[in-house]
C-alpha cells in the first residue's frame, strides 16, 4: 500500500511542524499549510488522503477552508482540530462534512486511529 499523504492545516506552525514530523515517523507523507488560504492553494494542485484542519485560525476560519476543501474535493476525510474546549464548532464542522474532531493537546495514537477510520469508510482508502 502507498504511503498515506496527509495535508496538515493549522496556524500554530511549532504544534504542526512536530505533528508532520511525528507522522512521518510513523511511515505518513504530511505536507503543512499554515492558514486556510495556503490549505487549500495546495489542495487544488496536490491530491492528499486525509487534511487535518484546525478550527480556530486567523483569516480563513476552519469552518470556510472545510466548505471550500468540499468543493475541490467532497470525499476528502478531514478530521478537524479545536484546542478551544469547545465541541460546537467540532459538531458544526461535522454537519458540514468533516470526518471527526478531536481536542487539542492531541494523542498522536488517537489521531492515527481517526486517520485509518476515516480512510476505511471513505473512497480514499
Amino acid at each position: 500500500m502507498d504511503k498515506i499523504k496527509v495535508l496538515l492545516i493549522d496556524d500554530e506552525m511549532e504544534f504542526v511542524e512536530t505533528l508532520a514530523e511525528r507522522l512521518e515517523l510513523r511511515g505518513y507523507i504530511s505536507k503543512i499549510a499554515g492558514d486556510g488560504e495556503s490549505g487549500i492553494s495546495r489542495l487544488a494542485n496536490e491530491s492528499f488522503d486525509v487534511a487535518i484542519l484546525d478550527l480556530m485560525m486567523p483569516g480563513l476560519s476552519g469552518l470556510d477552508t472545510l466548505r471550500q476543501i468540499k468543493e475541490i474535493d467532497a470525499t476528502l476525510p478531514v478530521i478537524m482540530l479545536t484546542g478551544h474546549g469547545s465541541t460546537k464548532d467540532g459538531m458544526e464542522g461535522m454537519r458540514m462534512g468533516a470526518f471527526d474532531f478531536l481536542m487539542k493537546p492531541l494523542d498522536i495514537n488517537d489521531l492515527m486511529e481517526k486517520i485509518k477510520l476515516a480512510l476505511s469508510k471513505s473512497s480514499k482508502g
